[in-house]
């Protein structure tokens, strides 16, 4: 997989989950050149270096990139701004930039004008997990994951296809789309999602009738499910919500509409209703596992013992292989 890399030295900037997951998946799959790893939190810098995660080690995003051709940008989405501004100086002539926020048309509209637009190529890896921090990556996270990239017409060519083919080699599925559209999808198929999870945690926090360890202690599957999505990283979700305001609102009350419809359902007892609606979100369900995205094994794949309970184990797409 090696001459998948069409460069010869990486910085990654940020280095929670997707960061030294990209470090782990590079190691994986053949490339040898250095790695500069640069994060302003000195703990996460720390546990990146035990781990050996790159070669070098860095608080100043600056001095990382110096020197890299290939410059991977995994802060979250708030924050992208004012390390683009901090590593622009320091860019090798010709360096690619990239990076993996889950909003594009705020990043796209971030770095505009600072960093060369014909070398900045936008992406999203469709692919993650509850846990952050440089301990939770494992190399095979983006393995049969989708990868959006979302270049502007003025990216260079050569720059987008060694973005796709590193993603390629990590072992991803390449779709290239516009900037809004790619806002729009995500807004409906994660960013929706979370928001909802984060509400329905509180609200049962907040009950008043029902005690924090009657929650805990009866949780059933539905509300367990939401618990997971609602552990993910607040500062990364926080930025995500802000920097893709317009299209979660758009789906935010397209949602309003359709709960209104079920809450009237529920209200006159219309069960036939009920029941064409929750049979056809299920058939969505099968379409989700039939495209590979997901697992029909009992209990969702999901570990039955403590012991393999490991964030370092792999994906359960690749339990399906």
């Amino acid at each position: 997989m090696a001459e998948a890399f069409r460069f010869e030295r990486v910085a990654i900037v940020g280095i929670g989950l997707i960061g030294s997951s990209i470090a782990l998946a590079l190691r994986a799959n053949g490339f040898e050149g250095p790695i500069a790893i640069a994060d302003r939190n000195g703990d996460a810098l720390r546990v990146a270096a035990e781990l050996g995660l790159g070669t070098s080690f860095h608080n100043a995003a600056a001095k990382a990139v110096a020197g890299a051709d290939m410059v991977i940008l995994c802060v979250p989405v708030g924050a992208m701004k004012e390390t683009a501004r901090a590593i622009a100086p320091a860019l090798a002539p010709g360096a690619v930039v990239t990076d993996v926020g889950s909003v594009k048309g705020a990043v796209i509209e971030a770095l505009s004008g600072i960093v060369p637009a014909g070398r900045f190529v936008p992406g999203h890896p469709i692919a993650g997990s509850e846990h952050s921090g440089p301990r939770a990556g494992y190399a095979s996270l983006f393995e049969r994951r989708w990868c959006i990239l979302t270049p502007g017409e003025g990216t260079d060519e050569e720059a987008l296809g060694k973005v796709a083919d590193m993603w390629r080699a990590f072992g991803s599925e390449i779709e290239v789309m516009d900037p809004r559209r790619h806002d729009l999808v995500l807004a409906i198929t994660s960013h929706l999602p979370h928001l909802i999870a984060y509400n329905i945690v509180r609200t049962a926090d907040d009950l008043e009738t029902v005690t924090q360890a009657e929650v805990i202690k009866f949780s059933a599957g539905g509300f367990r499910d939401f618990t997971r999505i609602a552990a993910s990283d607040p500062t990364m979700w926080r930025d995500v919500f802000l920097n893709n305001r317009e299209a979660v609102l758009e789906m935010l009350g397209r949602f309003v509409e359709d709960l209104l419809i079920l809450q009237r359902a529920i209200r006159w007892g219309e069960g036939e209703s009920l029941y064409e609606i929750f049979e056809r979100t299920r058939a969505i369900r099968a379409g989700i596992v039939e495209a590979g995205q997901d697992t029909a094994a009992p209990d969702f794949g999901r570990p039955r013992t403590s012991a393999s309970a490991d964030p370092d184990a792999p994906p359960l797409s690749a339990a399906r292989r």
